[in-house]
């Protein structure tokens, strides 16, 4: 029994002793805290001090800590980086407030009424922090939802601008008249400045254009369907079958540049002459009074003879008299076979060979004449000699349109800062957000 109470003397002891010495460490970082306060008004070491005070603490039972807690957290809130650490030293200061009256006995003591004000006016920075919070979140939510609202606005751009897009592989310059050439997988198609397809792809395989016409074939060599379009008339014209123009072609052989006048010349196989069509008047164009124009020339004597079966004779040879290229140039053909030997001038009765010098011309306008020799194209006048090329009438776009190719490589029309397809327009993103964004 003796032992029993010396132990449990023993142990009364040691934590009184324990206690004893906590307070008194508590007590010296009290007084540090105080005089950090009192001798440089440094209210955040005056907290780590009176924190470490804190930690030798229970429970405090002395108001004049309470009232030195609250206050110290007080002081250091607004220098805290967020509005939520801000209200969460208030908070605490409020509680420590709190304690303070639950410890003071005298309510009428100049202590008591200075822990009353500053209660009331922490209860009010409060108040002001989580108004503040509150107005800080309903910001950040009203600009989540603009931002949801301007990602939806743009997703329904997007998704509009790529159903005006314009899917092909290429979109050539525009002409003076407002149509380019468009290509795909290898064909050929039309589409005017306002992005409405005249021509669609995957029928044609090759295309020409010069002077405001544009010629699409369905083979790139030896086409045996052209299709002809006048983008000045806005006229569209499929070309006769070539068998209709010679029962033995069975295709348009070398198709020509058409020219500003209409005529569109191709070389068809098994046949003795070019094939010469009017696009406007869709006709073919042949010599109208064959014997009257031979006699002319044998008079004027570009040539030796001629005979009733079309064949004429130049320096000593018999050829087949081919028609003719407009400006006085005439095909020669071979009697024996389909090959062409010469083109004859008859301004001057020079002889254009057809193996050696332009293996074909085009037809006449503007006085000149498409040539092209080993592929490549140059330009002839009426005796075959070369001069400057020629150029295109409608080759410069003056209208309003431009192009812009996408990352995607898809194109798009734009006109007076809006994207265009046809009847369809879209403004651009930053002026589509802009004048929906009062929706």
């Amino acid at each position: 029994m003796k032992i029993k109470l010396f132990t449990l003397a023993f142990l009364l002891s040691f934590v009184v002793s324990y206690s004893q010495s906590n307070k008194e460490i508590a007590n010296v970082y009290l007084k540090r805290a105080k005089e950090a306060i009192e001798t440089s008004v440094d209210y955040e070491t005056a907290l780590t001090y009176f924190n470490k005070a804190m930690k030798f603490t229970d429970t405090i039972t002395d108001r004049k800590i309470a009232h030195l807690g609250s206050k110290i957290h007080y002081e250091v809130h607004h220098k805290q980086n967020t509005l939520e650490e801000q209200l969460n030293y208030l908070q605490i200061a409020q509680d420590y407030s709190k304690q303070y009256f639950l410890l003071a006995k005298n309510k009428g003591s100049e202590e008591y009424i200075e822990n009353t004000e500053e209660y009331v006016l922490i209860r009010e920075t409060i108040e002001e922090v989580s108004n503040e919070i509150k107005a800080e979140n309903e910001e950040k939510l009203r600009k989540e939802k603009e931002i949801r609202r301007i990602d939806s606005l743009k997703a329904t751009w997007s998704k509009q601008s790529e159903s005006l897009a314009i899917k092909v592989d290429s979109l050539y310059k525009f002409n003076k008249n407002g149509f380019a050439l468009i290509e795909l997988d290898g064909s050929y198609g039309l589409i005017n400045d306002l992005g409405e397809t005249i021509i669609n792809t995957g029928k044609y395989a090759d295309a020409l254009q010069f002077d405001g016409y544009f010629v699409f074939k369905n083979k790139k060599d030896k086409p045996t369907k052209i299709f002809a379009y006048d983008s000045s008339s806005k006229v569209g014209t499929m070309l006769p079958a070539v068998s209709d123009f010679s029962t033995l072609s069975t295709n348009y052989g070398m198709v020509m540049l058409p020219r500003g006048n209409g005529r569109i010349v191709t070389y068809p196989n098994n046949v003795k002459e070019p094939l010469v069509y009017d696009v406007s008047s869709k006709k073919f164009v042949r010599v109208a009074n064959q014997e009257d124009l031979l006699k002319d020339l044998k008079k004027a004597d570009v040539i030796d003879k001629y005979n009733k079966d079309g064949e004429v004779k130049v320096d000593k040879e018999w050829y087949v008299f081919g028609g003719h290229l407009g400006g006085g140039v005439h095909p020669l053909y071979s009697v024996e076979d389909y090959k062409l030997q010469y083109y004859l001038c008859s301004i001057d009765g020079n002889l254009i060979d057809a193996s050696s010098d332009f293996g074909y011309l085009g037809y006449f306008y503007q006085n000149k004449y498409q040539a092209l020799k080993n592929n490549k194209t140059v330009w002839v006048n009426q005796n075959g000699t070369k001069v400057s090329d020629a150029k295109s009438e409608t080759a410069v776009y003056g209208g309003d349109s431009k192009v812009r190719k996408l990352n995607s490589g898809a194109y798009q029309i734009l006109r007076d800062n809006m994207i265009i397809k046809g009847q369809e327009k879209l403004p651009k993103m930053a002026d589509f957000l802009r004048q929906n964004s009062g929706k």
